[in-house]
């Protein structure tokens, strides 16, 4: 598609910020005739929206439901979900709806450079750290790459911007898959699946389904995890390209066509001249930071994608010492009296917590927050035995403390009652009461943040400063 398809064409962009903000700009450069409409109409919105006037764009405030007249394309922000008013009047009037990913996908090339491949991420959790990995292997392998997607980076950017990339590594979440059924990556990976998004979705089938789509096309490899048999099934329902391979990862010894660990070592049994009896080692488990469970398979993935796109085992190696990983993505935040405190603010969900607290042993827990319609007696079961105590805060605490009475009733439990700002330290304060020496005190929520902080940043930094002002008292 040349900039000639674009000028004079009457286009919609569904919503302003990261995504749709690149989206109307690339657009109007393109000669394209843009209208963004926005639920919102806050002092963000109204700023985002004088830059893109500025450039001839219109935008509608305020008003995301109707679909301006003469529309031949709706380009969406992800999180804007396929029920809402404005795709019904689409699909009535015939109008195709992409997501910005699909856009970036499709301007690939237009400068007439060779389009860079993609090595694309997604997953219920562990997306932005294995992209981040996965980034960070590539660079130590020499080619020019960028982590980009829905890491908060906008896939657009890097497709039209001046750098050209050998390869870019891609986190897509279901959202944007949903609305991209032309991407065609060289490989792709899911790298575990777990209830999430449904109020988004509708069900858990289509959440998987639209998983599923980054299979679609693959070239070289689909990425499995071996111990989550639904992402399997995704790789047989797939349509590849001729000779793509399905390569599994585990965290125990790996079969042919898989990677996983021997003795302390991350080995590839997938991407070696005979799979039947060769392995290449590629790090160790002490080369991943942390070395946690779910981090080393996070580890397996993105070297899983690298070795497909020919990266040598030095690479991964030296990209795994090298990365260092995001804040309040299980961070150790200090030691006092013995007591390790570690900040997992980014566990939103109860997979991710399940995978927080396999990691810990004996474990004082901070959970709650928004439940987003979750249920908590498998996680409350599963780590039962490895729980000194737990302290409950946020709006829906009392759905864990519930689970919590009917699987671990002999666990003390703390339930704040309070949502102010001081709430983070009186739960810290109350971890270190029930703690011994050789604890490890874990947020590790289960759940959103938004009922008493703006992120998962926010409330992992609240802990954070609790920690460490106790560490001050104590100094």
């Amino acid at each position: 598609m040349s900039d000639q398809d674009w000028r004079g064409r009457k286009v919609t962009v569904a919503g302003l910020g990261v995504s749709g903000v690149p989206a109307a700009r690339a657009l109007r450069e393109l000669g394209a005739e843009v209208t963004v409409v926005s639920d919102g109409d806050d002092e963000r919105s109204r700023g985002q929206a004088a830059e893109l006037e500025a450039l001839g764009v219109t935008v509608r405030l305020g008003d995301g439901a109707t679909l301006p007249g003469s529309t031949e394309l709706v380009v969406t922000a992800p999180g804007w979900k396929p029920d809402k008013p404005l795709f019904r009047a689409a699909a009535e009037a015939g109008v195709p709806v992409w997501g910005d990913v699909e856009l970036a996908w499709r301007l690939r090339g237009l400068d007439g450079r060779k389009p860079a491949p993609w090595l694309a991420v997604t997953g219920t959790n562990g997306k932005t750290t294995t992209v981040r990995m996965l980034a960070s292997i590539l660079e130590a392998a020499g080619l020019r790459t960028a982590a980009v997607g829905n890491i908060g980076v906008s896939l657009l950017d890097a497709v039209l911007g001046d750098e050209p990339y050998d390869v870019l590594a891609v986190e897509l979440s279901s959202y944007q898959l949903h609305w991209s059924p032309s991407v065609r990556a060289h490989s792709g990976a899911v790298l575990n699946l777990a209830p999430d998004h449904l109020d988004w979705h509708g069900s858990m089938t289509a959440y998987t389904a639209d998983k599923g789509r980054i299979y679609e096309g693959n070239q070289v490899a689909c990425v499995y995890n071996a111990a989550d048999p639904a992402t399997e099934d995704l790789v047989r329902e797939a349509d590849v390209e001729e000779g793509c391979r399905a390569v599994g990862f585990t965290l125990g010894a790996p079969g042919p066509s898989q990677l996983g660990v021997v003795d302390g070592i991350l080995v590839d049994r997938a991407f070696v001249a005979n799979r039947q009896k060769q392995a290449q080692e590629l790090a160790e488990v002490a080369d991943v930071r942390p070395p946690a469970p779910h981090n080393i398979a996070n580890a397996l993935a993105a070297a899983a994608l690298a070795r497909s796109f020919g990266v040598p085992p030095t690479a991964v190696r030296d990209g795994l010492r090298s990365f260092r990983p995001d804040p309040h993505r299980i961070e150790h935040v200090a030691d006092l009296d013995r007591v390790a405190y570690v900040d997992d603010s980014k566990a939103t969900n109860t997979h991710a917590a399940e995978a927080s607290l396999a990691a810990y042993e004996p474990i004082v827990w901070i959970a709650g927050g928004l439940a987003k319609g979750a249920t908590f007696d498998d996680l409350v079961a599963g780590a039962a035995r490895r729980l000194r105590g737990v302290v409950l805060m946020g709006a829906d605490r009392a759905l864990i403390g519930e689970a919590l009475a009917r699987h671990a009733p002999e666990v003390p439990v703390v339930d704040l009652d309070r949502t102010d700002t001081g709430a983070m330290s009186e739960a810290v304060r109350e971890a270190a009461r029930l703690a011994r020496p050789g604890d490890t005190v874990l947020l590790a929520p289960a759940c959103a943040s938004m009922d008493m902080f703006v992120n998962y940043n926010k409330r992992g930094e609240a802990f954070a400063d609790a920690v460490r002002a106790r560490a001050a008292e104590s100094a």
